[in-house]
């Protein structure tokens, strides 16, 4: 499957985590009223030409119908094996990603990324508030960060961040316009967290 048009952007939801330090399934987890990862394969759907849940083969079947799978197809482990297979799947295409677990993010810190999007870049990502790294799981990833992300995971690397922190020369790195909204939660205690802010607003 190949798409020309470097102009188009696909989406993908990384679903495929195992959830083990939350203890439940971050993607199935209510926020907003839905599961999450069809609360955010809605989001990007208004800024995306198509969008996908990636998750690992034997969960294809559970996700619903009315979205579209995309079960991993490399080898290996982590969130760059959904985003290699997304690339894969898609050799010419560039691919807005974003993580499951990011319960506060919104239209708008998705829309500024979109519009400062560098397709000149591998990818264009944000710098993380709270360590100050490239935050590699709300990125578009362009065609040219396939071989990159090939390299990386054979050296086994299961988290994409090492591969922009090597490549920030050929990266466009952004400052979101409210830092809150990328607040993962991946434990009981961030889930705590993000309920007493989803609460208060």
């Amino acid at each position: 499957m190949t798409s020309k048009d470097n102009n188009t952007l696909f989406g993908l939801v990384l679903a495929g985590g195992h959830s083990k330090r939350m203890g439940a399934d971050k993607s199935t987890m209510r926020w907003h009223g839905k599961e999450q990862r069809y609360y955010m394969a809605d989001m990007l759907a208004q800024v995306c030409d198509k969008v996908f849940i990636s998750c690992r083969p034997e969960q294809a079947d559970q996700i619903d119908s009315a979205y579209h799978a995309l079960p991993d197809n490399a080898q290996g482990s982590g969130p760059v094996v959904g985003i290699l297979s997304a690339l894969n799947a898609f050799p010419d295409q560039s691919w807005l990603v974003v993580a499951c677990d990011l319960p506060l993010l919104d239209r708008e810190t998705i829309g500024y990324l979109t519009n400062h999007r560098d397709k000149d870049s591998v990818a264009t990502t944000f710098e993380s508030p709270f360590d100050g790294l490239p935050e590699p799981l709300i990125t578009i990833w362009e065609p040219a960060s396939q071989p990159i992300l090939v390299s990386h995971l054979e050296e086994g690397f299961s988290c994409p961040r090492k591969a922009l922190i090597r490549n920030q020369d050929r990266v466009t790195i952004l400052q979101a316009p409210d830092p809150e909204k990328l607040m993962n939660a991946n434990t009981p205690e961030d889930a705590a967290e993000v309920r007493r802010i989803l609460e208060q607003k």
